[in-house]
């Protein structure tokens, strides 16, 4: 099995606290943009597609605003997925969608493309709130775009929401949590504010007064209580803390996102995307003109690659930050990226990888982590407890390896 991300860097208006690579672009721009994407794919395609033994098992859309493409543009995109890899019948495909940008005739469309899991960007149900963080949208704007889904027939959407916003208490919040149960989406995303480097908020940000352009951001202790009335609200409706920052109800935890958590192998295609794949990780071109230019029309450098994935990979004029994983490496990955999990990492399944006893590789921390209440054994699970996942950041760093 094997998984695709589609990068589509474009949206509307870039959100005030985004450090993600997305930025308006003109219509045309767009265009010579989803040509070269598709030239990738199909580049993709002619070394590990129907010819191989990869089944595509789920694609995600991601940006920017990937609802923003056109419904010509998204069929695109699907025709040559399915033209060029063996996509699996029940596929989770998924599409990042913004309140605003899509229509219930435009959603409709969608659906019949195969797309069947929708991921929309709420972050807060208070106006003010939306306000500040740059949002293109209101509240009702999201409710309206929720219930064309809803009519368009989509029964896998995910809400994400944030806390930590400047301006942001507790009853605000709260505001936010009632109003996204009582929405009942499949999937929920709740994720803290990070103030990044390079974003409108970094540079308004006045670490002394803790105030962001007027607005103070919450206290710690708030934050804190945000985070646990996060785990408690929809404990108590029903989903499952199934990741750190994302809770499901039964039978819907995000598949695609799975992969990475798990260490299965994706394809990340389009500007700035990474990948894991055929034991690589790597980076693609995060240069506009750069990336349009190795994908242009003429087929120049493209046509250079024959049925070895790894010259493909390894060519700097495609690529960046290539690197081949080391049995350590991989040990280290199964480790802080399994333990973001809510069930753990499998001791079966560490040995079956890696031909080592998870004991003699990390015994010693796992013993510190059990004796300071951080983590637990369960049958064949090593897992976080509740404290280690509050402070899993630190939790995490002790699995990497000398």
């Amino acid at each position: 099995m094997i998984s695709f991300y589609i990068h589509f860097p474009f949206c509307i208006k870039k959100c005030d606290y985004c450090d993600f690579l997305s930025f308006p672009a003109s219509d045309e721009v767009r265009e010579e943009y989803v040509d070269a994407l598709c030239r990738e794919i199909s580049l993709y395609s002619d070394i590990s597609g129907k010819n191989g033994d990869n089944t595509v098992s789920t694609v995600f859309f991601g940006g920017g605003t990937p609802s923003l493409l056109t419904t010509e543009q998204l069929d695109k995109i699907m025709s040559l997925l399915n033209a060029g890899f063996l996509v699996s019948k029940d596929a989770e495909i998924s599409l990042e969608c913004n309140p605003g940008t899509l229509d219930l005739n435009k959603l409709k469309d969608i659906k019949k493309l195969g797309i069947n899991r929708l991921s929309i960007g709420l972050q807060s149900a208070v106006d003010s709130e939306l306000k500040t963080l740059g949002r293109i949208h209101d509240f009702n704007r999201f409710n309206l775009t929720y219930s064309d889904a809803r009519k368009a027939g989509f029964d896998n959407i995910n809400i994400d929401i944030m806390s930590a916003i400047p301006g942001q208490d507790i009853e605000s919040y709260k505001r936010t949590l009632t109003e996204i149960v009582n929405a009942d989406p499949e999937h929920i995303s709740a994720y803290s504010l990070i103030i990044e480097e390079g974003t409108k908020f970094h540079d308004l940000f006045d670490c002394d007064t803790n105030v962001i352009a007027g607005k103070n951001l919450p206290s710690e202790d708030d934050e804190r209580e945000m985070y646990h009335m996060t785990r408690c609200v929809l404990g108590e409706a029903g989903y499952h803390r199934y990741e750190i920052s994302n809770y499901a109800r039964e039978d819907y935890e995000c598949r695609h996102n799975n992969v990475y958590w798990t260490g299965g192998e994706y394809i990340g295609v389009g500007l700035g995307a990474s990948s894991y794949f055929c034991g690589y990780r790597y980076k693609n071109l995060s240069d506009m003109s750069e990336y349009l230019s190795a994908y242009g029309k003429e087929k120049g450098i493209l046509s250079q690659f024959g049925p070895n994935p790894d010259d493909l990979i390894k060519d700097v004029r495609l690529h960046e930050e290539v690197g081949l994983l080391s049995v350590k490496d991989k040990m280290e990955e199964y480790m802080y990226l399994g333990l973001r999990r809510t069930d753990g990492v499998s001791i079966r399944r560490f040995t079956e990888k890696f031909g080592a006893d998870i004991d003699s590789i990390y015994g010693p921390v796992l013993e510190k982590l059990i004796k300071d209440g951080l983590m637990i054994k369960n049958g064949d699970m090593f897992k976080l407890t509740d404290y280690g996942i509050d402070v899993s950041n630190v939790v995490l760093s002790n699995f990497l390896l000398d």
